[in-house]
């Protein structure tokens, strides 16, 4: 069962297939469904689909976003997973939000440590360390603390 279905398949069973592969958000299975088509009015069908499939519970932005969390917050920080789910059009309810802004540091951490492994010996690596975290989507104050300047005296 590869990414795309076979050719013979209808919309409905194309997109049963994708989301028993993994959670899609109705935005992106939206755009999948539309490639696959080729009649010229088929945004209403489309739509109404991914409604029956709403309806149904086969299709469900909050499990699509629990699922992308899980598997992106053990790489990622707050910023690039809340860009990627306003990509897919949703967005993190605050319950979900705060889970992962209190958790931050920790993931952080781990991120830093597979990675590095020990404290930046000069401040080129120091800065290396955090473009790093930076460009996986940690907050500032986050990366701050986890890559002290051990010269800084003003640092806590």
């Amino acid at each position: 069962m590869g990414a795309s279905p076979g050719p013979g398949l209808s919309l409905k069973a194309r997109a049963i297939r994708w989301l028993a592969v993994r959670e899609h958000s109705r935005q992106e299975l939206r755009a999948k469904l539309l490639r696959w088509t080729d009649q010229p009015d088929a945004a209403a069908e489309v739509d109404a689909l991914l409604d029956e499939l709403a309806s149904r519970g086969h299709l469900s932005e909050a499990r699509f976003v629990e699922s992308r969390v899980r598997v992106r917050s053990e790489r990622f920080g707050n910023r690039r997973i809340e860009l990627e789910l306003r990509q897919h059009g949703v967005a993190l309810d605050p319950a979900l939000q705060e889970r992962l802004r209190l958790g931050e540091l920790a993931r952080a951490t781990e991120v830093w440590r597979k990675r590095f492994g020990q404290p930046a010996a000069t401040p080129a690596e120091r800065a290396k360390q955090m473009r790093f975290l930076a460009a996986r989507g940690f907050s500032g104050e986050v990366v701050r603390k986890l890559v002290a300047d051990p010269y800084d005296t003003e640092t806590p």
